[in-house]
């Protein structure tokens, strides 16, 4: 399995912006889908962005459209997740996934995840 590192959370006020990363070792990341997800405090994780194994196709949550940007570099095996006019609402610990088939914004179908990495956007 993919092993997989978040980070780049930080504490930002609203308004501002934030670049996560999630690096990957073990295996190739081109091979696999990949997904951001998020868990605020007393909340269901829930999906964020997801991108394809070539980068040609990304999904958004309808909250985080026009203002989030995933992307992907399989040359670096890393993920990204550009996050702008970010919101109090938007504070969570955010994920990393993979997965070794298409993309799906069911978190159940994701293998490998990161530790997350934690963002808090104060008003």
């Amino acid at each position: 399995q993919v092993q997989l590192v978040e980070s780049g959370g930080g504490l930002v006020q609203a308004g501002g912006s934030l670049r996560l990363s999630c690096a990957a070792s073990g295996r190739a990341l081109s091979t696999y889908a990949m997904a951001w997800f998020r868990q605020a405090p007393g909340k269901e994780r829930e999906f964020v962005a997801g991108i394809t194994t070539t980068g040609s196709t990304t999904r958004y949550a309808d909250s985080m459209k026009g203002r989030f940007t995933i992307s992907r570099d399989n040359t670096k095996n890393t993920v990204s997740l550009q996050m702008n006019s970010l919101k109090p609402e938007d504070t969570a610990v955010y994920y990393c996934a993979a997965r070794n088939l298409g993309l799906t914004m069911n978190q159940r179908e994701f293998g490998s995840w990161g530790q997350g990495t934690q963002v808090t956007v104060s008003s």
